[in-house]
């Protein structure tokens, strides 16, 4: 009977080895698989380094990622197979490398993989293409609305704008990546290919008044920003299983847990009320805020806001153009990102144009908890009721000037007397 009951203990726990073994097996070649997909950096490095010894593409980064190795990629941060996202390291300075790859193609089990697609890039302007010429290229990329088929999901086009001119002279400075005054094909090729990603080109419109991060060199259409050291603005990663299960106002709750002082918060808001101002009416047209999640935005030691994400912003143009591109049959599909929306005209089956709700009343929401927790209790009532007040704002900004305006400027004042005396001011 002893003998028995010590070779069942005996196989019972080498069944639970056995199964242990397997399952940590299958978890660690499931997380493998995953980062292999997601994760293609030397591929990226590899193709970009290629085309720069061939003198296809130039920038102020090639050199130092091809030839002299002192720009490196660190951790890989990458979401999607095809956008490629590290930490990386530049001498010195610590920054963030962005680089996009052909599509992976998926296929079934059993059938032979497709070859991947590469995209299309570093194919203009063809040789022979005069400075002038490119200028008036870029003019007419950033001027014109592309074919409806064409639409990204946050296209940039900025239409009619009277200072267009000066922003390409800002792009070709950035274009002339080893600064001798001339823009050579090689970098003229790399500069065209960033101006097909909307980030890079958004980026560079708010980075001037510190909104973004600055672009601190490229190569092809890999480039490199300075690294925001605290992301997202607020929210406590969950693992998986638990995610399901955490009530939304307990979820609510725990978002907040491990944000800074409520003076550094204050500050920290202040820089988006300042993005909002800035991007209504601004030097390039006015910006619509359409995807105000946390994870957009960091901020730096110093407690300024930055937009890690400028996808999340699209031009109110643009945003008018698609909307009218798109059928609806109620008021949910008329719904850009995950903020901007507008109403459905059923009788046409088509969007309206005005966007229900400005950029302010956006960000009051996205505000509203991470100022109203922590803050000073002679100030929690008028603040709450600013921000209320804020969140009730409707239709665009355009048709509501005065309140807009004065609804900001409150609120920008009510932060400010609580910090101005403050260090963190």
């Amino acid at each position: 009977m002893t003998v028995a009951r010590i070779s069942f203990v005996r196989v019972k726990y080498l069944f639970l080895t056995w199964l242990t073994v397997f399952v940590g097996g299958w978890v660690i070649y499931v997380q493998y698989s995953n980062y292999t997909e997601l994760c293609r950096g030397h591929e990226c490095k590899n193709a970009i380094c290629d085309k720069y010894r061939r003198g296809i593409i130039d920038g102020s980064a090639c050199s130092s990622l091809c030839d002299k190795d002192t720009l490196y990629l660190g951790r890989c941060l990458s979401t999607s197979p095809n956008n490629q996202v590290y930490t990386g390291g530049w001498g010195d300075v610590d920054g963030v490398i962005r680089c996009q790859v052909g599509e992976v193609l998926h296929y079934e089990l059993g059938e032979e993989p497709e070859p991947r697609r590469e995209a299309a890039v570093f194919d203009k302007p063809t040789r022979g293409t005069s400075v002038e010429k490119f200028r008036e290229m870029v003019f007419n990329h950033l001027k014109l609305p592309p074919p409806l088929s064409t639409y990204s999901h946050l296209q940039s086009k900025l239409g009619e704008q009277a200072n267009l001119a000066s922003l390409v002279t800002q792009i070709l400075s950035v274009a002339d990546g080893n600064k001798d005054g001339h823009v050579s094909l090689p970098e003229a090729r790399s500069a065209w290919a960033l101006l097909q990603l909307d980030e890079v080109l958004l980026g560079l419109l708010l980075q001037e008044r510190g909104h973004t991060p600055r672009l601190m060199g490229f190569c092809g259409d890999l480039y490199v920003t300075e690294r925001v050291p605290y992301g997202p603005l607020y929210g406590v990663s969950l693992p998986w299983p638990l995610e399901a299960w955490v009530p939304s106002g307990a979820r609510r709750s725990m978002d907040q847990w491990f944000t800074p002082s409520w003076p550094r918060k204050a500050k920290i808001s202040m820089g988006l009320l300042e993005l909002v101002e800035d991007i209504f009416h601004g030097n390039y047209g006015s910006f619509l805020m359409c995807d105000l999640s946390a994870g957009h935005f960091g901020y730096t030691d110093r407690h300024d806001l930055r937009l890690t994400d400028p996808r999340a912003i699209v031009s109110e143009d643009a945003f008018r153009r698609t909307m009218r591109a798109l059928h609806c049959e109620k008021d949910d599909d008329c719904l850009l990102g995950a903020d901007c929306r507008t109403s459905c005209d059923v009788a046409q089956k088509r969007c309206r144009e005005e966007v229900t709700q400005p950029n302010l009343a956006k960000a009051c929401r996205a505000l509203r908890d991470y100022l109203l927790r922590g803050a000073p209790t002679a100030l929690r009532e008028e603040l709450e009721r600013q921000l209320y007040a804020c969140m009730a704002l409707r239709g665009s900004a355009g048709q509501m000037d005065m309140e807009h305006s004065l609804i900001l400027n409150n609120l920008k004042a009510l932060l400010w007397r609580q910090i101005s005396h403050t260090k963190d001011s």
